[in-house]
């Protein structure tokens, strides 16, 4: 597919789909491990940053992530920041006290320098086009953390090697079959052609290290899917 969604055609998609991000229990299904990648990120941030008090979570959809870092660091206040009003507004209904909401997007959004403790990302960077837009972004992450902060990332990635990412593509195809049939599959793999840009893994643990932080840190990872981290 040559053309790729405009911000305003992703934010109208999930203006429509408040519902399908709002269940902590199975995070978003179309994911694979959802829950699993989840879970880990909360723990491995909490155990990595124990002392946090902020939280920025980018892309936040419905709250999910923001949620689950709370049952670990209660304290926790969280800045919200994404593209869709109504996902913004179910956010902060879910997580109540502490939470304030940025409509926007997350390329033209600055932020203070060393204003969180943790920042996490879920199923957000792949909308991210070309390499200066991949740095700009981290870069800015980098430099909003304090020190010893943790950034943590769950998201569809890319595979360098053709052969390697038709494998990995064929099975996560298995899987939306699997999950809920054949038209689920083609539902989801024609909106990720359309508009998603992931990058492989690889390509951004080494933009993690070169923006700056200490530590990279591969939590998970399967198939098509991958939770990893970053620490300052």
């Amino acid at each position: 597919m040559d053309r790729k969604s405009s911000v305003e055609e992703i934010r109208a998609r999930f203006d429509a789909d408040v519902e399908r991000f709002s269940n902590l229990e199975t995070g978003q299904s179309a994911t694979m491990d959802a829950p699993l990648m989840l879970e880990l990120i909360a723990q491995a941030a909490s155990r990595c940053t124990p002392q946090a008090v902020s939280m920025l979570d980018v892309g936040c959809g419905a709250g999910n992530f923001s949620l689950k870092l709370r049952e670990y660091l209660p304290g926790l206040t969280v800045t919200l920041v994404d593209l869709s009003e109504p996902m913004l507004t179910r956010a902060k209904e879910r997580l109540g006290w502490g939470a304030g909401a940025m409509q926007g997007d997350i390329r033209e959004i600055e932020f203070m320098a060393e204003s969180f403790d943790i920042v996490v990302g879920a199923a957000v960077f792949h909308h991210l086009r070309g390499e200066e837009e991949w740095h700009a972004v981290f870069s800015k992450i980098r430099k909003s953390l304090r020190p010893g902060g943790s950034f943590w990332i769950a998201d569809l990635i890319q595979h360098s090697t053709p052969a390697v990412q038709d494998l990995m593509w064929d099975r996560y195809g298995h899987y939306l079959t699997g999950l809920k049939g054949d038209d689920y599959r083609r539902k989801v793999f024609d909106y990720v052609a359309f508009e998603d840009t992931p990058r492989p893994l690889m390509f951004q643990l080494d933009l993690l290290r070169s923006v700056g932080f200490r530590e990279v840190e591969i939590l998970h990872k399967n198939g098509s899917f991958a939770a990893f981290g970053a620490l300052v």
